[in-house]
């Protein structure tokens, strides 16, 4: 992590509490998946194609030999860019809601633009999305949403490689149809969960669910945190230049950090999706 500035905004020290911590708690994508900070060009997931076999053996007999089958996901990273402008009376005020306020905005940014590459397909310049992972198992019905038996059958598949599902994570929208389903005809009390602990946030057969603007419309993604990873750079990197803007006595705040996805097996992700 460095820092390098014609006039100093954010010291070393600030880049990680104003905007790597910002952007990991604002991201919804870095929340369900494991974060792995690495200084490597790239970063190699290895993955158990096939376990090892034990077997029931009687006393004095040679124990079998077997092998796993080992494969690689690797994680190629991608660039995420962002930049501001500040003016340079704010600046020269150094107070901490100044510093706070353009750690802030970046980490919004930068945050939404992570979420829409994670829950998106590829696209030229960004790692590949889930939405471009193949051999994920699917949930699909017709019909409005009407009950939570969709999530119960992804679950199940989930379970069914070994995988267990950790969030939940769609559409604002159908996190509103979701809330609005209620236990029976003529009750108010609704079907979805909540956190004793956190009246506010939501769950589905005690799994968290998670709402991001990012998800495409009718889709429910079912994540296991333990099969899916965001690989994050430790050489994050924040600069400032006064000369671009000098004619308006404002400086240039940017910042660079780069990141990827693995996903290291598809089979324990579903996708649920309502059709019309």
């Amino acid at each position: 992590m460095n820092t390098s500035s014609s006039g100093a905004v954010l010291t070393p020290a600030q880049v990680d509490e104003l905007l790597i911590r910002p952007v990991l708690a604002e991201s919804v994508a870095a929340q369900v998946a494991k974060v792995i900070h690495t200084n490597a060009s790239a970063l190699r997931l290895p993955v158990v194609a096939a376990d090892p076999t034990a077997a029931w053996t009687a006393e004095g007999a040679e124990i079998a030999v077997s092998d796993a089958t080992l494969e690689e996901v690797n994680v190629a990273f991608h660039a995420l860019k962002g930049l501001t402008v500040v003016s340079n009376e704010l600046i020269e005020d150094s107070s901490p809601e100044a510093s706070q306020l353009v750690g802030e905005g970046l980490a919004r940014d930068v945050a939404k633009r992570l979420d829409a590459a994670y829950f998106g397909v590829s696209a030229a310049n960004t790692p590949n999305g889930i939405g471009s992972v193949s051999g994920v198992q699917s949930v699909t019905f017709a019909g409005p949403w009407a009950n939570l038996d969709p999530f119960h059958e992804a679950l199940s598949l989930a379970e069914t490689v070994g995988a267990t599902v950790s969030a939940f994570v769609t559409s604002p929208a159908v996190a509103l149809a979701l809330a609005k389903i209620k236990t029976g005809t003529g009750s108010n009390t609704p079907l979805l969960g909540q956190d004793p602990t956190s009246p506010t946030k939501r769950t589905i057969a005690g799994v968290p669910l998670f709402v991001s603007s990012a998800v495409a419309a009718n889709i429910v993604w079912a994540i296991p945190f333990q099969r899916t990873v965001i690989g994050l750079r430790k050489d994050v990197d924040v600069a400032t230049d006064t000369s671009a803007f000098f004619t308006s006595d404002r400086t240039a705040v940017r910042a660079v950090l780069r990141a990827g996805f693995g996903f290291a097996h598809a089979a324990a992700i579903v996708k649920v999706t309502a059709t019309p």
